[in-house]
């Protein structure tokens, strides 16, 4: 059976091509929109069940995998900055604090037209306001395109004390529940996953003990 990643992240990719599964990547016609009221975990449901279900029509015959990330910091849903005074704005707010990503992951295919959505949550420790880092990071425009303005696997590892869940979720993609999912569907992933967890083989994640 044919497996598509619906996202045209390049992270998401990364982390899919490390459990040896073919795989092809269709930019999913769905948009995304953070609305009030509705909890990041929610939102972050309904995105990425939407991203898999968009895809039903490219491709009918095949797997297809849904995700997507976002940040709850207390009541506020944060997704991705508008533009840099946004990113530092958000990572203001959150240093010195707890918050927590979530993660879900959309399973949908031939015969499975609801499909199956898992949601992973990773508690993440800010480092109390450093200005001089701040402004440092914000330099490397690194924050753009990112779910609460920081990649974990990038510079905005920096800015973080300590995680408590999967690394890989915090990246984008779980990696330990994607493997579930898919050999749930008949299609087993020829790596060994548990060794995978003790390699660490992507940045930043042996940085990172949970």
């Amino acid at each position: 059976m044919r497996l598509i990643l619906a996202s045209t992240s390049p992270r998401r990719q990364e982390l899919l091509t490390l459990l040896g599964v073919p795989f092809d990547v269709v930019a999913p016609p769905f948009v995304e929109q953070v609305v009030p009221n509705r909890s990041a975990e929610q939102q972050a449901v309904e995105f990425a069940a939407g991203k898999a279900k968009s895809c039903f029509e490219l491709c009918p015959d095949a797997l297809i995998l849904g995700s997507d990330t976002l940040i709850g910091l207390g009541s506020e849903v944060l997704g991705k900055p508008a533009d840099l005074a946004d990113a530092e704005s958000m990572l203001r707010r959150m240093a010195g604090q707890m918050h927590k990503i979530f993660t879900a992951v959309a399973l949908a295919g031939p015969g499975h037209e609801r499909g199956e959505v898992q949601v992973a949550t990773v508690s993440v420790a800010m480092k109390p306001l450093n200005e001089e880092a701040l402004a440092a990071y914000l330099r490397t425009a690194d924050s753009l395109g990112k779910a609460g303005a920081y990649s974990i696997q990038g510079g905005g590892a920096g800015l973080i004390e300590r995680i408590e869940g999967d690394y890989t979720a915090a990246v984008g993609l779980p990696l330990r529940t994607v493997a579930d999912m898919l050999r749930r569907r008949g299609m087993p992933c020829p790596v060994d996953v548990d060794q995978l967890y003790v390699r660490k083989p992507y940045p930043n994640w042996a940085r990172f003990h949970s």
